[in-house]
């Protein structure tokens, strides 16, 4: 059976699905890049992957708008004047959302929505209904767990709405994040957002002055957290994110030293030049940035867009090489001696990427982003990022002190997740206690959630329980990522993290 035939015939995808899985089908039938042999072995072998993003780039991965632009000066293309109430402010973004690219086909980021909607609450209860509505048609339209809205750092009437209203919804899009920042963000604010978490998942908690002061030092001023957990510029985006699957690479190696001094370098290297042929063709040849009406009115610009070196399965390829050490074999997350073996293969990849240059982008200097990417469903035997593998997890202290040195490597993104007992409901302050403490040991992100929630985080997305079911019994889900989250489920066991209590 032919590649669009399958997907016209699988009776578990809606009609929106349907559409959007033959466009990628149809994407296939060209491939314009040029990858040389070696490049392309590892990406047979699974080490380099691009994670579906297609055989010909025609728009960034991850587009970030510059909303604050939009909500001052409508949009002439779009026919929108600039909103002057509730309504037109949610009318306006939910319109402006449809029309914003990425590899989901969905907006990857949808605003830092307390402050986009705060100008326009004059009246409480009328603000309620409206940001409610929105919400709601957030969830039945982008239908997509990727589409991630940020709140704070600083308490507003609409930040508190759209807590209060994510918990009575409990819907799981919009993903969220609280950017936290204990100098600016009150404490019954940041409780109110821990006790929402522990009920549906979200908010998660950025840490708002690492962040901050990272990309101001990028030169790029102010941030968004788009997608999973990503860090990217506001007005800009990444044009493209390959990973590297170390957990694959590593048997490729005859021991450390082969590891550190040959196969490593040669397979960032070559990912690298895979991520410029990307990063080329979009730029070059696709006319994406000629041609969208976002570059025209100045909601994006090309010169803050960067690209990001992802890497996924660190724990799996320290604990093999930590294994076929003279000194025997020690875990990750509960030996030091593999740990800081495992820091200094992030150390060395790090290195390489810093010292490469793309020349036609020009944020962050040309320098690609490092990411500790989140995995994909079909990955088995490999944790996301630089966790833990789950069923691993060490004491939640210890487990933050192990975790928080690689998260200053990951200015575009890297998270730990901690589900606790559904006890924990009953403090919430606990968990704020818990940022707070990962903040200061230097952590950049945490998500929590309780294990009663039918909302739950996946890696860096969140599914419902009650739609994984019902795909499970042979329906549909409206969310597409329920299938991704199902098979996160069954094949990286992520419902089965550890317990905090």
């Amino acid at each position: 059976m032919s590649a669009s035939l399958s997907v016209i015939t699988d009776r578990s995808l809606t009609y929106q699905q349907k559409v959007a899985a033959l466009a990628k089908v149809g994407e296939e039938t060209v491939r314009p890049l040029s990858i040389d042999p070696e490049t392309q072995a590892l990406r047979d072998a699974g080490v380099v992957c691009d994670l579906f993003e297609g055989s010909a780039p025609y728009r960034p991965r991850y587009v970030v708008p510059d909303y604050e632009r939009f909500m001052r000066r409508g949009s002439a293309f779009l026919g929108l004047e600039p909103p002057r109430d509730i309504w037109e402010a949610t009318t306006a973004l939910l319109v402006l959302y449809r029309h914003v690219p990425s590899i989901t086909t969905f907006p990857v980021y949808l605003g830092d929505l307390d402050a986009l909607l705060e100008p326009f609450v004059r009246d409480e209860a009328e603000a309620r209904k409206a940001i409610g509505l929105f919400l709601l048609s957030i969830d039945r339209t982008l239908n997509d767990s990727f589409c991630h809205a940020d709140i704070g750092p600083d308490a507003t009437t609409a930040g508190r709405l759209i807590l209060e209203l994510s918990r009575e919804q409990k819907n799981a899009v919009p993903n969220l994040s609280l950017k936290y920042d204990p100098d600016r963000t009150p404490d019954d604010f940041a409780i109110l957002a821990a006790a929402t978490a522990l009920e549906v998942a979200k908010p998660s908690f950025a840490n708002h002055r690492l962040f901050a002061s990272e990309f101001e030092a990028m030169g790029l001023g102010d941030y968004a957290i788009a997608s999973c957990y990503n860090g990217l510029a506001k007005g800009g985006g990444s044009c493209t994110l390959v990973r590297m699957n170390l957990a694959a690479l590593s048997p490729r190696s005859k021991g450390l030293d082969d590891f550190m001094g040959r196969v490593l370098p040669d397979a960032v290297e070559r990912q690298l030049s895979y991520m410029d042929e990307r990063v080329r063709f979009l730029v070059d040849e696709s006319g994406f940035f000629e041609s969208s009406f976002l570059v025209a009115e100045g909601l994006i610009r090309k010169e803050r867009f960067s690209a990001m070196f992802g890497l996924v399965g660190l724990a799996e390829c320290a604990n093999d090489l930590a294994s076929r050490g003279s000194s025997g074999a020690g875990r990750f997350g509960h030996d030091a001696d593999t740990d800081a073996l495992a820091l200094s293969i992030v150390d060395r990849i790090a290195s390489i990427v810093g010292s490469h240059r793309v020349g036609r982008l020009e944020a962050n200097g040309g320098r690609y982003l490092m990411h500790a990417q989140v995995g994909i469903d079909s990955d088995r035997g490999v944790s996301p990022g630089c966790r833990v593998p789950i069923g691993e997890e060490p004491e939640l202290v210890e487990h933050i002190i192990q975790s928080a040195p690689f998260h200053r490597y990951f200015p575009s993104g890297i998270g730990d997740v901690f589900a606790f007992e559904p006890t924990a409901k009953s403090n919430p302050r606990q968990l704020l206690d818990i940022v707070r403490g990962g903040f200061t040991h230097g952590l950049r992100y945490l998500s929590a959630y309780a294990a009663d929630a039918d909302v739950v985080r996946i890696t860096g997305y969140l599914v419902k329980r009650s739609e994984i079911a019902r795909l499970n019994s042979g329906g549909q889900s409206l969310q597409d990522t329920t299938a991704l989250g199902r098979n996160a489920v069954n094949n990286l066991g992520v419902l089965e993290r550890r317990l905090r209590s």
